[in-house]
């Protein structure tokens, strides 16, 4: 059975896991979630958040290696992860997530698509070192397809997004491609468009991309389908 790490994406913390944790466990594996610096109950300022910060609070909570699972902006930092210690990390997936390209921060990937939902939603902080999400764009961007409850959840927990960590690239080389990767596209994805997270793999074995009939937030739109498909890469 996989021993899984699971990192959140933009704006969110360990919380989002609440649901997949368990389901992935009923299913035999060992699951925990992490908060990134500056996220949940880490209380790092946000203007002292970085990309490196990020990867080191991975790598620091490894001790065997394990399935490293990042959603969406968390594609970054678990790519930065494993270009640093690919001998800690069994495989990586990448859940409707960023997938970085050469000499691009993420802020600079995300402008390669089409469409922009995202962009209309996000309010700078007057630092301009951070940002949040327009509170009436939070429920169509993220959880329209979760359940009711979901927003009553999640609000109270979103935080300040720190800038830097978009702001600078992921230098990748052998070490990073030694690592098995997947992806699990997101056909209702109103955040990061899935005809963009198809682009972003277009070259991977098509063996590694999978889908799920959600929006951007599965983990509570359909935490057991999540956790199915989680356990069917482990497994292989």
């Amino acid at each position: 059975m996989a021993d899984f790490l699971l990192i959140h994406g933009a704006a969110h913390g360990a919380w989002c896991w609440r649901d997949v944790i368990p389901a992935l466990e009923r299913l035999g594996h060992t699951a925990r979630a992490i908060d990134l610096p500056g996220h949940g109950d880490d209380k790092t300022p946000y203007t002292e958040v970085t990309l490196d910060g990020y990867r080191d609070a991975i790598l620091d909570v490894i001790d065997t290696p394990v399935t490293l699972v990042g959603h969406s902006m968390g594609g970054y930092p678990i790519t930065a992860a494993a270009e640093a210690a690919p001998e800690k990390i069994t495989q990586l997936i990448y859940l409707c997530a960023y997938v970085p390209a050469p000499g691009l921060s993420l802020a600079q990937r995300r402008m390669q698509a089409k469409e922009q939902p995202l962009l209309p939603a996000i309010r700078m902080t007057e630092n301009r070192k951070g940002w949040t999400v327009d509170p009436g764009m939070i429920e169509p961007l993220f959880y329209h397809d979760c359940p009711p409850e979901t927003l009553a959840y999640a609000i109270p927990r979103l935080c300040v997004q720190a800038t830097q960590p978009t702001s600078v690239p992921v230098p990748t080389t052998a070490r990073y491609e030694s690592v098995p990767r997947h992806y699990i596209r997101c056909l209702d994805d109103r955040t990061i468009p899935p005809d963009f997270q198809a682009e972003m793999v277009q070259d991977w074995p098509p063996t590694t991309v999978h889908s799920m009939n959600t929006a951007h937030s599965p983990f509570f739109a359909d935490p057991d389908g999540l956790a199915g498909l989680l356990d069917s890469i482990a497994k292989g």
